[in-house]
């Protein structure tokens, strides 16, 4: 794996959550999704990442 892609993947997930935990705090639903939707992006990209090295 790529160590900008690596950090890119983590970084994603890491303000996913952030952004996600923060709007059900402020009652903010459609944020939250959109929090949710980068982590999942994140997690994504990280498993895609993975299965590359897997692959070499």
């Amino acid at each position: 794996m790529g160590v900008g892609e690596k950090a890119k993947a983590e970084m994603e997930q890491v303000a996913g959550k952030a952004v996600r935990k923060a709007a059900h705090a402020m009652g903010k639903e459609t944020l939250a999704a959109k929090g949710a939707a980068l982590e999942a992006r994140g997690k994504a990209r990280s498993v895609k990442e993975k299965g590359k090295d897997t692959l070499r």
